[in-house]
């Protein structure tokens, strides 16, 4: 069993940064994806942001975030980051540090891939 927590959401202007981190815990192999998603408002579906392979460091992005969001990883901690930078308001959403065990390239992008969510922390961007 995996568990996610994440934290350093809050409150940011545009064209603010943030950088949200999540720790985990338990047994899995070193072969998985660590991802994070977000659901914004009234919406259904969670978006895919970006994603880490653990085992090599490859980094994958969703073409809205892609040149203003950095996922990284630190190995020794079991900890995952995302480093948030000109920020606009369509950012806002709760925001979930997700884990894929199976480390599946094709469905990088799907949420039912990820079968461990942490509680989600909220990004809200508004002046």
């Amino acid at each position: 069993q995996v568990q996610l927590v994440e934290s350093g959401g809050g409150l940011v202007q545009p064209g603010g940064s943030l950088r949200l981190s999540c720790a985990a815990s338990g047994r899995t192999s070193n072969n998985f994806h660590m991802g994070w998603f977000r659901r914004a408002p009234g919406k259904e579906s969670a978006e895919f942001v970006a994603a880490i392979r653990w085992m090599n460091g490859y980094t994958y992005y969703s073409d809205s975030v892609k040149g203003r969001f950095t996922i990284s990883r630190d190995k020794p901690k079991s900890m995952v980051h995302l480093q948030m930078d000109s920020l606009i308001p369509e950012d806002s959403a709760v925001y979930y540090c997700t884990l894929d065990p199976n480390a599946i390239l094709s469905q990088l992008r799907i949420p039912g891939a990820y079968d461990y969510w942490g509680q989600g922390t909220q990004v809200t961007v508004s002046s």
